[in-house]
Parts: C-alpha cells; sequence; structure tokens
C-alpha cells in the first residue's frame, strides 16, 4: 500500500508559481501530495483550501501548505473546516510560535510577497516545530476545535 504522504500542498493561480519553487526541494525531503498541480488562470482559492483541508481532516497526522496572493484568502478558507489551524505566516517566528503554541497544522504563503528563500526558511521552521505538549496549549487548541 502506498504510503501516505506527510505534506499537502495546493495553490490558487496567485501562489502557483511560488509553490512550484519550492516544490522541488520538498518533495526531496519528504512525501508531498500536490492538490492543484496544473496552473488555472481562473480558479479561485476556496476550492484548493477545501482540497488540502479535507485531505488533512482524513489524514490527521500529515500537515498543508497553501499558496495565494497574499495569503488571506486562503486562510480564512481552510479556517473554515474543522480541526483546520491555518496561519499566514510572513517570518520564521510566525511559524514556530504558530506551530509551537497554537499546534497549526496549515501554513499559508502568499505568492506577491514571500520571496522564495524566505518562504523555504518559513517552511523549514513549520515543518520542524514541534507543537507543545504545555497543558495550557492544548487546553487552548481544544478550546479552538470546540468553536466549530
Amino acid at each position: 500500500m502506498p504510503q501516505k504522504p506527510s505534506l499537502y500542498l495546493a495553490a490558487d493561480h496567485a501562489g502557483h508559481a511560488l509553490k512550484e519553487k519550492i516544490k522541488a526541494k520538498l518533495s526531496a525531503k519528504r512525501e508531498i501530495l500536490d492538490l492543484s498541480p496544473d496552473l488555472d488562470k481562473d480558479d479561485d482559492y476556496p476550492l484548493h483550501a477545501k482540497k488540502v483541508a479535507l485531505a488533512l481532516q482524513n489524514d490527521q497526522k500529515a500537515l498543508g501548505i497553501l499558496f495565494c496572493g497574499s495569503g488571506h484568502g486562503m486562510d480564512i478558507a481552510a479556517n473554515r473546516f474543522k480541526g483546520i489551524r491555518a496561519i499566514v505566516a510572513r517570518t520564521t517566528k510566525d511559524a514556530a510560535l504558530a506551530r509551537e503554541h497554537n499546534h497549526a497544522n496549515v501554513l499559508v504563503l502568499g505568492g506577491w510577497g514571500t520571496k522564495p528563500a524566505l518562504a523555504q526558511s518559513i517552511i523549514e521552521t513549520f515543518l520542524t516545530t514541534k507543537p507543545s505538549p504545555a497543558a495550557r496549549h492544548k487546553r487552548r487548541v481544544n478550546e479552538l476545535d470546540q468553536l466549530l
């Protein structure tokens, strides 16, 4: 049986180029599944966020990375799904704190303003930072999950 991916990717037209620039490096280190491999200049970001959110609901050990123009549209769309904690990260510190304190499982990057080298650093931080086992963080994550 094929191994489940540890990472699901998706991008709309505005995030497609950034996703493509970093995808090869990601796939060299881990099992990935690109849920939007083809560029569609007329697509809508909510549909791509939905693909990753549904994949993570069925594969809770995996993580997701979404790419759109600003990052905010994908972030809003992904967070409408139970169990999804998506964050837009502009810095490695954003990514580390969101993974550690909020147990974020989806990273969202903006293709219009994030350079590939910075995106790679943010992604590496997101993927290597472990969620905090502290009771206060677990309690807050449970409270988040109860909101939906």
